[in-house]
């Protein structure tokens, strides 16, 4: 079994849906990714959404709300090969109305397009990280989003000032 690297990786992804399509990243291999990626370390979860968002969608997106968290541990293509721990939030949200599909300044590196796919298409895609594959179609497809937002933001100790 490969090694696994020290620490937790935390990763902040869009989940934006407009007229039963959702927003995704199309990368090299035919393979589908939400918009998004690490938090870098003293940046809150939206802070480290609305960066990738503008690095990868050249958009920030509106009104995110956290709707799931997800714990898993990812095979990275290393040699000698290496094990991730990683915590993804998803977070709901939307884009301007008048937003084009369109790349950002600094996409990820095997980043190909931005594009809409009808959800009616997911349960037939690839998707980066594996687990999105069996989540994203029934989190959009049932309605399971929750009305209540489930993260309650970032805190500051008053004596840390």
């Amino acid at each position: 079994m490969a090694e696994l690297i020290p620490g937790v990786r935390n990763s902040a992804r869009a989940l934006i849906l407009r007229d039963e399509r959702l927003l995704l990243l199309r990368k090299q291999g035919d393979v589908y990714a939400l918009p998004g990626g690490g938090q870098d370390t003293g940046e809150s979860l939206e802070t480290a959404l609305q960066r990738e968002c503008r690095e990868e969608i050249d958009t920030e997106v509106l009104s995110p709300t956290l709707v799931r968290v997800c714990d898993y541990v990812k095979l990275k293509r290393t040699e000698p090969p290496l094990r991730r721990h990683q915590v993804d939030f998803l977070f709901l949200a939307t884009v301007p109305d008048d937003y084009t599909p369109r790349s950002g300044t600094s996409p990820d590196k095997r980043q190909l397009e931005v594009c809409w796919v009808g959800i009616d298409a997911l349960p037939r895609l690839a998707f980066s990280p594996f687990y999105l594959a069996d989540l994203l179609p029934r989190l959009v497809g049932a309605g399971a989003l929750p009305a209540e937002p489930l993260y309650a933001g970032e805190f500051h100790d008053p004596a840390d000032t």
